[in-house]
């Protein structure tokens, strides 16, 4: 029987794993729950509508200063009460392709209970990520 700490998203079946993938370590479970915070909109989650920062409206939005800060705020603010093991280090925006309706997000964390850093990045455009 295969072991993991969570099931890997998407879902799919795998030979080593069988019905479902695993994510094998902490980190990579870490990186997946962060993921889908900053990409649920809030709202979308049953039971809990607080939940998300919804990176997307940002898309439909006029893109302004403000805009991206309240983007910012969310993140940070999501972060530290659905996930106060992480800190957020910086949030950059890449918009140097927004007349073609894409948005880049990097999103700079630390991990200090596994020492680990790294950079969520995320691509927003017509398509899904």
């Amino acid at each position: 029987m295969a072991t993991g700490v969570s099931v890997k998203l998407p879902l799919q079946i795998t030979k080593e794993d069988g019905p479902y993938g695993l994510n094998k370590d902490l980190i990579s479970t870490v990186k997946q729950n962060f993921k889908n915070l900053v990409l649920t909109a809030p709202g979308e989650r049953i039971m809990d509508t607080e939940f998300g920062v919804g990176v997307y409206a940002l898309l439909f939005e006029n893109y302004t200063s403000e805009a991206k800060e309240k983007t910012r705020a969310r993140i940070v603010e999501q972060a530290k009460f659905y996930m106060p093991f992480i800190q957020i280090r910086s949030v950059n925006f890449d918009d140097s392709e927004i007349d073609s309706n894409k948005i880049f997000i990097g999103i700079n964390y630390f991990i200090s209970a596994l020492n680990y850093e790294d950079i969520l990045q995320v691509n927003l455009n017509g398509d899904t990520i």
